[in-house]
């Protein structure tokens, strides 16, 4: 002899009986988990309901309310939004990447490195050298002045001088003449 199981979907009237009798204890305690989030709160409680409405069988529990169950079902369905939403990445709004800046164009960079390097080898070397110490070997004044051997005052006029002939040498970058 077989045993039929016949499932029943639960009714439109007992499912609106069961939102009135414990949506709104259901929102706030999902409220809660979702951390003040009331429309992911919302979408919870209608996930939580449709859940009750596919499983007839948990209305038959041996509970005499429905409420711990349906605590119980909203909450891994938190938990489960919650891991979703960690494992996926983060989304960014169109305003947040329109203020980020350009990603920077190596091929400009590049370019713009030759151009330095030619204008470079065009100064006499006292003045190349206080550049070198100064910017490309990130040297102070005395420092470079010191490795250099000349006075501090010696190593300001060679770079104010270099930094004007390269701003010659280097036109239509906007460093002004």
């Amino acid at each position: 002899m077989s045993h039929t199981v016949t499932l029943r979907r639960t009714g439109a009237d007992e499912l609106a009986e069961l939102q009135r009798e414990h949506g709104r204890a259901l929102f706030g305690f999902l409220l809660g988990l979702t951390h003040g989030d009331a429309q992911r709160a919302e979408d919870l409680v209608q996930e939580t309901l449709v859940r009750a409405w596919q499983h007839p069988e948990a209305w038959q529990s041996e509970h005499a309310s429905m409420r711990p169950w349906l605590f119980t079902v909203g909450r891994r369905l938190a938990i489960d939004a919650r891991r979703a939403r960690l494992s996926r990445p983060q989304e960014v709004e169109a305003e947040a990447l329109e203020q980020r800046p350009a990603p920077e164009d190596r091929y400009e960079t590049s370019l713009t490195a030759i151009d330095v390097r030619r204008a470079v080898r065009t100064l006499g070397p006292e003045h190349r050298e206080v550049l070198v110490q100064v910017y490309f070997r990130d040297r102070s004044v005395s420092e470079a002045a010191q490795v250099l051997g000349i006075p501090a005052g010696t190593v300001k006029s060679r770079t104010y001088y270099a930094l004007r002939a390269l701003r010659k040498g280097l036109p239509g970058y906007g460093l002004g003449a």
